[in-house]
């Protein structure tokens, strides 16, 4: 990886490497980051990595708790590896190469109470398909379809551990008919909107293990407000 920006978070206390031209986080990683509320001294697993955001912003949120971050793409992990070693974290995130697919407890040192994911959004088949293999990846179901994502969550988590996934609105029916098929029960859910006055655009799910059904419909967040800016809770995101 020779081109590279550096991002900062928390007044400087957290630097985050990411690629200048290839695959680079959005909003929803650090929303995912804040929304999934980990509990003292959870171990957490999440898939697909990339340079290793969300689970750098756990980690320096949650001092009890340690992450286990999987990334398929080669050059991803040893970005995701170089990330946790400038921010010292190396005691508490473990990066994992490896294919979500054929990955279980033992080979990823779990179970796991939480497991994190901010999965591919697009079909295969729908709407261009970037020319960036990193942008392509990341972005359409290549190596890994939603269903796949879920059916690895349910292997690694323990019998009543937690799944949290972001995901767009419209595909909200599809994402909670996965997760029951899987039997991880959505329990809370909340709606993502650009500003409060339009449609949401992303959905935040968190579901439960072998749990029984009761789902809990959050209030709506808003990341801009009328001035174009953060809203207060988004800004205080990269503040706190």
């Amino acid at each position: 990886m020779t081109d590279t920006t550096t991002d900062t978070f928390f007044n400087g206390r957290l630097q985050v490497r990411q690629p200048r031209t290839g695959y680079r986080f959005s909003i929803d990683a650090v929303l995912l980051a804040h929304l999934a509320e980990p509990r003292p001294r959870d171990r957490v697993l999440e898939l697909g990595t990339g340079c290793g955001i969300v689970s750098l912003i756990l980690a320096h949120r949650m001092p009890g708790v340690r992450v286990t971050a999987v990334e398929l793409q080669a050059e991803l992990a040893e970005l995701a590896r170089e990330n946790v070693r400038r921010n010292g974290l190396e005691a508490r995130i473990a990066v994992v190469e490896a294919d979500l697919r054929t990955l279980w407890p033992k080979g990823a040192g779990g179970p796991f109470d939480l497991v994190l994911s901010n999965p591919p959004y697009r079909r295969r088949r729908s709407g261009r398909i970037n020319p960036d293999p990193q942008k392509a990846v990341a972005r359409h179901e290549i190596e890994s379809r939603l269903s796949d994502v879920i059916a690895a969550a349910r292997r690694l988590l323990t019998r009543s551990g937690r799944f949290a996934v972001i995901y767009p609105a419209e595909r909200a029916a599809e994402l909670l008919t996965e997760m029951c098929a899987a039997r991880i029960e959505p329990k809370q859910m909340r709606a993502i909107h650009s500003r409060l006055d339009a449609e949401a655009k992303l959905v935040m799910v968190e579901g439960a293990s072998g749990a029984g059904p009761a789902l809990k419909i959050g209030p709506p967040l808003a990341v801009y407000g009328d001035d174009g800016k953060y809203t207060p809770q988004v800004a205080a995101m990269f503040q706190g």
